[in-house]
């Protein structure tokens, strides 16, 4: 299977959630109380875990692996906790930010939950954050192709092509684009030979450089999850500012909205 887990984790009903949630945040609250806010996340992690086994929650695992593999690609990464089947991302930190909540919403993609909760030790106060999600309702493999405005430049750009289409048929939309990044990369070659540093240059001037993933000798390719309308159409006249000073005929921009994926190509 393209996505294993430790723990069998499937959706469960509000009810139910609510049950585990309440006695969860009860003990989180007593573990920011005898610990304060300052100490690392792993110390909350192992102190709620405990109070939960002492209650006789037979239930309670930290550091669940979820892997992820298509076609010799491989991808771990580990859940903070998961009490009777509700997935818990931990933080201490001053302030959550939305790459917290992206975080965890990739692993309620990849489960495919309906709610999954973020839990900040690191505030004043415990600050807890449900994310309601439709991943349960969703088939994430049903995915739309736009190639309108691709054009391949060479064997490596349909091969391009191709790995990330079988790799979001395999896995799924609706996951964060580091993941899909990671994953057409790795079978670009790797980031020992896929990531170089171009020089960037104005009329001549070279005025340093730029990381690019190079697929062939002269394109690379960006891998992004931006919405269509505006920020799309912001985004392009960005990769087309870049391009313009880099020593490559195109950039390949490949983005993955949701479930569905528009390959643009940005030349002359």
């Amino acid at each position: 299977m393209a996505i294993t887990s430790d723990l069998p984790i499937s959706p469960i009903s509000r009810a139910a959630f609510d049950e585990v949630d309440a006695l969860v945040m009860k003990y989180a609250y007593a573990s920011q109380n005898h610990f304060g806010r300052l100490c690392e996340e792993k110390v909350y992690e192992n102190d709620v875990k405990a109070r939960l086994k002492a209650e006789g929650i037979t239930e309670v695992y930290s550091q669940v692996r979820l892997n992820v593999s298509h076609e010799g690609f491989e991808k771990e990464y580990r859940l903070d906790l998961v009490v009777n089947q509700v997935v818990y991302e931990l933080k201490a930190k001053g302030n959550l930010v939305l790459a917290d909540e992206a975080q965890i919403l990739n692993y309620a993609a990849l489960l495919g939950l309906n709610r999954v909760k973020l839990i900040n030790f690191g505030d004043t106060k415990v600050a807890g954050k449900l994310l309601g999600t439709p991943f349960s309702d969703l088939d994430r493999r049903e995915v739309s192709l736009d190639r309108s405005d691709w054009t391949p430049m060479s064997t490596s750009c349909e091969n391009l092509s191709g790995w990330i289409e079988g790799f979001v048929r395999s896995v799924g939309g609706y996951l964060r684009s580091e993941l899909y990044d990671e994953a057409l990369t790795w079978f670009c070659g790797g980031r020992d030979v896929c990531l170089q540093r171009l020089p960037v240059c104005r009329d001549g001037v070279k005025f340093g450089h730029q990381a690019c993933r190079i697929h062939s000798n002269n394109c690379a390719f960006v891998v992004t999850s931006v919405r269509s309308g505006a920020p799309a159409s912001n985004y392009l006249r960005q990769l087309k500012s870049l391009r313009s000073t880099l020593p490559i005929r195109a950039i390949q921009w490949i983005n993955i909205h949701h479930s569905d994926i528009t390959f643009v190509t940005v030349s002359d």
